[in-house]
């Protein structure tokens, strides 16, 4: 499990995501509990997308002007998703709908367009911003796996400018996810946990230094797809 976390969180540091998603699928697949996997998710993602975002952000990738009209609705949204309590069958089928957006990006490969960026409108900012917050600190993300494919989408900003906001917008919703569960009382860590976050900040370490520095790995990544299809088929049919 160990060396699947290390991995994972090589592979989604490296286009700026802290990989909760990810961890979450290892964690579904050797069948942990919803409730051990929530919070243990959100406190690797804090760690990996900090490092994330440093190394975008000493690259020069990072735009405050396309991180704050996300972060300012979904900060609070994820601390109110943090405080919720989801049946194990209803966070099961949620989470395998985010795997799926998460395998989705990882065999996607988003083309650098040499057009200038689309300003980002107030309204789409907002309500993104907090949908995606709210769902984050539900289920245990930072709510990566859904911004940066939109922000592409959308033409909001270029591959490494999206990767720099994502790692933040990840880092700010997973702190605010953890702290509404804290609150709530529904932070459960499991034994052990230290050597998954020192294996998650290894490889994001490294995912975060190549990402910034035009990295790819394909082989990798579709072999990380098709664990997380395996865990998304787990989730949904037990």
């Amino acid at each position: 499990m160990l060396l699947l976390l290390s991995i994972v969180a090589f592979l989604y540091s490296s286009v700026g995501h802290g990989g909760a998603s990810g961890y979450l699928a290892v964690m579904a697949i050797v069948g942990i509990s919803p409730t051990l996997m929530k919070s243990s998710a959100l406190i690797m993602n804090l760690a990996v997308s900090l490092f994330s975002f440093l190394g975008f952000y000493r690259a020069g990738f990072f735009k405050i002007k396309l991180f704050w009209p996300f972060a300012i609705t979904s900060i609070p949204l994820a601390y109110l998703g943090g405080t919720m309590t989801l049946s194990d069958a209803i966070y099961k089928k949620i989470l395998a709908i985010c795997i799926l957006i998460s395998i989705a990006r990882l065999l996607y490969q988003f083309k650098q367009e040499e057009t200038e960026n689309r300003e980002v409108p107030l309204w789409a900012g907002l309500t993104s911003g907090g949908v995606i917050g709210l769902l984050s600190g539900m289920i245990g993300i930072g709510g990566g796996i859904v911004l940066s494919p939109l922000m592409l989408l959308m033409k909001w900003a270029k591959l490494k400018e999206t990767a720099a906001v994502s790692a933040l917008f990840i880092f700010v919703n997973s702190l605010s996810g953890l702290y509404g569960q804290l609150v709530k009382g529904n932070i459960q860590i499991p034994e052990n946990l230290q050597w998954a976050i020192a294996v998650t900040i290894f490889g994001g370490l490294l995912g975060s230094y190549f990402g910034s520095q035009k990295f790819n790995l394909p082989t990798l990544r579709y072999l990380l797809a098709l664990g997380l299809v395996i865990a998304c088929a787990k989730l949904i049919f037990t």
